[in-house]
């Protein structure tokens, strides 16, 4: 194991190149959205695994983590979300195929609670710091002491020590390979170019000095007695963040995929958790206002977040009663011109075929 772990750090920037196109060859499989199909999705969950441990044995290098000048967690959080993600589509085909379109829902949910204990575990273990790519990214507290340090400087609060930065984005989530595929048939799948762990090594060979010492890790009491209603804000956001997976597929399961309550009551979920952390993050008016210090990539998680809103339109019955139609509208338009009206019917069959699978998933 040793020796595999050495070989996956030396070479990572040759295995960047082949697993990121082999996450883009899982999405052109033959019966790669069939419901009866299981292979072409067990090869794109087996991909997605083996980058997602390939990517956290390169976090976890002991040159990475003397950078950093953290603890590692005891547990790897970040690694089990990856892998859940990356399983949840085969589970489903799976269930589908032995147990119905009705009974495939039950296996969803149990794997959704499953990455909401997860991420509820590593939000509490990182001292309640922002979950950063639906937790496949860990929140490390390298830049913490300068963002604080500079914040003081500035005339500032102290922020309470639990939102820090990342050193770049988890490009392999499921949601970044969906939102490339449905964004441009061919194109790479990741939302970005730059793997996580690519962006990271840079930072290694920038010249900074890590923190003499380690940050507190901040409780629950200790932000609410410090931030008052705006802690409090905080923790509720970032849980309805957690959570709106897990509440979106029961409701699915209970009033079914066609039903617009589960997609009306997820959306104001999504809101109400952002709202509540836009307010507790925003910048105060006063010095008496004190609020969070968010870092540069927390700040970007924000956004991302509200990016993924753009999925509400590849859920049902939203897609089947607008988007859908659309689609096919165009796709009939452009069918007669050689060569884009090919590309852009292979683009219409992954967007549909992405919808039924990875649309309602694509929420953290």
């Amino acid at each position: 194991m040793e020796a595999y772990k050495k070989w996956v750090r030396d070479n990572r920037n040759y295995l960047y190149s082949f697993e990121s196109l082999a996450n883009g060859l899982t999405w052109l499989l033959p019966e790669r959205f069939s419901s009866s199909e299981i292979g072409p999705e067990a090869v794109s969950a087996a991909v997605g695994v083996i980058t997602a441990v390939n990517e956290h044995i390169i976090e976890t290098a002991p040159t990475q983590m003397r950078v950093n000048a953290t603890v590692p967690p005891s547990f790897p959080y970040s690694l089990c979300i990856s892998a859940l993600k990356n399983l949840e589509p085969l589970i489903e085909v799976a269930a589908q195929q032995y147990y119905g379109d009705d009974k495939r829902w039950n296996f969803i949910a149990v794997t959704e609670a499953m990455k909401v204990l997860f991420r509820l575990a590593l939000f509490k273990n990182s001292g309640y710091r922002m979950i950063l790519e639906g937790g496949e990214t860990t929140n490390n507290e390298t830049h913490l002491e300068t963002s604080t340090s500079q914040h003081r400087a500035n005339g500032g609060h102290h922020a309470s020590g639990y939102l820090g930065y990342v050193n770049g984005h988890n490009q392999s989530s499921l949601e970044g390979r969906a939102m490339s595929a449905l964004s441009m048939f061919g194109d790479n799948a990741r939302i970005n170019s730059t793997p996580a762990w690519s962006y990271r090594v840079q930072h290694e060979r920038a010249t900074f000095n890590p923190p003499a010492t380690i940050p507190e890790r901040s409780t629950l009491s200790t932000i609410l007695s410090e931030q008052g209603h705006l802690g409090a804000l905080f923790v509720i956001g970032e849980v309805l963040f957690i959570t709106r997976p897990l509440i979106y597929v029961l409701l699915i399961r209970k009033y079914g995929i066609r039903s617009w309550t589960p997609w009306f009551l997820s959306l104001a979920v999504d809101l109400i958790g952002t709202s509540f952390l836009s307010y507790a993050t925003s910048t105060p008016k006063s010095r008496k206002d004190q609020r969070f210090h968010l870092s540069d990539s927390e700040k970007d998680e924000l956004r991302r977040r509200k990016m993924l809103w753009a999925f509400y339109i590849m859920r049902d019955p939203f897609f089947e009663r607008f988007t859908r139609r659309k689609l096919e509208g165009a796709g009939k338009v452009l069918q007669p011109v050689p060569f884009v009206g090919f590309l852009t019917a292979k683009m219409v069959e992954l967007m549909v075929g992405a919808q039924t699978r990875y649309a309602y998933m694509s929420a953290s």
